[in-house]
């Protein structure tokens, strides 16, 4: 018989993942290689981790939260505090050989412990602090020196940005390596043992963009510009009617045709000239930001948001109308992008979901319900440890599984 063809959506198929987590960074890890293929099984304490009740919840409490981030997944809840609960998700993690979790610390799974039943294991564990310390995205980025330049000139306080940035780039760089792993064990047999602290994560990230560089070799740290963008042209912008608007000018083309829209052209070569400044510098622009954005002020508060955008439309510059999360769900960009399919989630509702944010030969692999917590005890313990009902029922009595 012909073996059928790979789902080239689905490059991870034939790998099994077990991850131990909770809220953000590996349960998005674990999600991300499930959308690849794998097969992943969350296991959690009996009666759910920490973030198995997480905000938002529906009317009747279950979280929508924790649906969102555990799709496609297979779930058991196992007592991990009994020595037989430990020793049952170990004997999974060595039929699996791929094991991620946030939860650190833990001697019974830990790498040197577990790869003593899977030599070939790799062991991916995201922990806080570089130091072995605890730390969350939160009180993480309240280090780095972000919320220090969030939000406008005139405050003095920090402001944390609502997106927990690095537990989501924590989560696709634990995904990253766990794939380049597999690829080292394919060629090598061995596996790996890998730590991902998310303070590194946010101090990598801040390194990337000059930010602590610059501090290093300037002598001086980033200020608040409000909605600016450092170094270039961007700031928003009010509508007649109230509408608010981003605008972006980081080419010369997009500052002409800018210029050219709000009828400044003339007015800014004044300003150019008045200043003794050359505006096709990107960085002259930045400095003179406020002086521009007086300019094109009273083309835009002169204006309907309908009519901005329709504008706006017809020229190179970047821009977008600030939305809601709520007009972004009705908008054409979730409810006409092939990213999204409507999805039935047991407990939460039919809604459109998102796949995988990556399209593979032209498909975006869709996205698959999430269980409910220990949803796939008999199937789990039955494939993959060949238990039969009767042990399954035992392990159950005992409350081993739940």
């Amino acid at each position: 018989m012909t073996e059928p063809a790979p789902d080239p959506a689905r490059p991870l198929a034939g790998v099994r993942v077990v991850e131990i987590s909770s809220f953000v960074a590996v349960p998005l890890a674990g999600m991300t290689l499930a959308q690849l293929g794998a097969e992943v099984l969350r296991v959690d304490p009996v009666g759910g981790a920490a973030d198995y009740r997480r905000w938002p919840l529906t009317e009747s409490g279950d979280s929508i939260y924790w649906a969102g981030l555990n799709k496609g997944k297979k779930s058991l809840a196992v007592d991990m505090r009994s020595g037989q609960g430990q020793a049952l998700v170990a004997r999974l993690i060595a039929d699996a050989g791929v094991f991620i979790t946030n939860v650190a610390g833990r001697q019974w799974h830990s790498y040197d412990v577990l790869r003593t039943d899977r030599p070939d294991l790799i062991h991916a564990e995201v922990s806080g602090r570089h130091d072995g310390g605890t730390g969350v995205d939160y009180t993480v980025n309240a280090a780095i020196g972000f919320p220090l330049v969030t939000g406008p000139p005139e405050l003095s306080t920090p402001v944390n940005h609502v997106l927990p940035a690095w537990d989501v780039t924590c989560g696709i760089y634990t995904a990253l390596s766990v794939v380049t792993a597999l690829r080292h064990r394919d060629a090598t047999g061995h596996g790996q043992q890998i730590s991902i602290p998310l303070e590194n994560v946010a101090l990598a990230t801040a390194g990337n963009l000059s930010l602590l560089t610059e501090a290093m070799i300037n002598g001086t740290s980033r200020q608040r510009i409000g909605n600016a963008v450092y170094g270039t042209y961007g700031q928003n912008f009010t509508s007649s009617d109230g509408v608010s608007f981003m605008v972006v000018a980081l080419t010369g083309r997009h500052f002409r045709d800018l210029n050219a829209l709000t009828g400044t052209t003339e007015s800014v070569a004044a300003l150019s000239r008045s200043l003794d400044v050359d505006f096709s510098d990107e960085g002259e622009r930045y400095r003179h930001r406020e002086a521009l954005g007086g300019l094109y002020a009273e083309w835009f508060s002169a204006h309907t948001g309908a009519e901005i955008s329709a504008a706006l439309s017809a020229t190179s510059v970047l821009w977008e109308r600030y939305q809601t999360f709520a007009e972004t769900a009705a908008d054409a960009r979730v409810t006409d992008n092939p990213l999204f399919t409507e999805l039935d989630q047991p407990r939460v509702g039919t809604h459109l979901a998102a796949g995988l944010p990556v399209s593979i030969d032209g498909v975006y692999p869709r996205a698959v319900p999430a269980p409910a917590l220990g949803d796939d005890t008999d199937s789990v313990l039955g494939d993959w440890l060949s238990l039969d009902a009767a042990r399954i029922d035992e392990l159950r009595e005992t409350g081993t599984v739940a």
